[in-house]
């Protein structure tokens, strides 16, 4: 899954995307207003934190400009405005959640498990092709009713495959959605972890699910 952070404060975003990353989420983090709100307007997210005081534009307008052009991409504020008017501002501007700083990561790491377990936005928690299920909250992968054992990567790169079921996912695609944008484009990274997630999720069944599209990349699939 991937998650925007729109924060300015750099120790408090680097604290939440280290945090998030170790449990498999793919982060991307601004910390300016306007780039925030653009980010959050046309990229693909499965949820955005958003801080209120930013440079540029505030968060309060940003939650606005989602809800008015009927985005629901789920919003969790985090902030240190604890003000109760504030707090009701913020959820009444159509936010999810409100969190308060400072907090626990772990607290913040169950809230957002609470929003994506609600269902909001465009993800489905558990995805599910032929034999292949993917908990993208336990964050747990089975197939045939037997547990998978795959890295934080493998299981990224097995999400992003199964929520774009059918599919042609390019390399680059790839690369970005799990990699982030920091990625050598000549290197065979994408492949070499696509076969290794091969031996773990096709070559002890039956049936193969991931295939290659020369020239393009992967697709995962059931085909008979």
């Amino acid at each position: 899954m991937k998650i925007l952070i729109i924060e300015d404060e750099a120790k408090t975003a680097a604290y939440i995307k280290q945090g998030l990353t170790e449990n498999g989420f793919v982060v991307d983090v601004t910390a300016d207003g306007d780039d925030g709100a653009h980010l959050a307007t046309s990229g693909f997210y499965d949820l955005i934190i958003l801080d209120v005081m930013l440079p540029g534009r505030d968060g309060w307008s940003i939650m606005t400009e989602l809800r008015q052009r009927g985005l629901e991409t789920p919003v969790l504020f985090v902030t240190a405005r604890d003000a109760v008017d504030d707090q009701v501002r913020g959820l009444d501007l159509g936010a999810d959640d409100y969190l308060v700083k400072p907090f626990a990561f772990s607290v913040l790491l169950a809230r957002i498990r609470t929003i994506l377990r609600r269902g909001g936005g465009r993800s489905a928690s558990v995805l599910r092709v032929a034999d292949l299920e993917l908990d993208l909250i336990r964050h747990r992968a089975t197939r045939a009713g037997k547990l998978l054992d795959l890295t934080p990567k493998e299981f990224t790169l097995l999400s992003l495959l199964m929520r774009r079921m059918g599919e042609a996912v390019s390399r680059t695609l790839i690369a970005e959605q799990v990699w982030d944008i920091n990625f050598e484009s000549e290197s065979n990274v994408v492949d070499v972890h696509v076969r290794r997630l091969r031996l773990k999720v096709d070559d002890p069944f039956g049936q193969r699910l991931i295939h290659t599209i020369r020239g393009v990349g992967y697709v995962l699939e059931e085909r008979p």
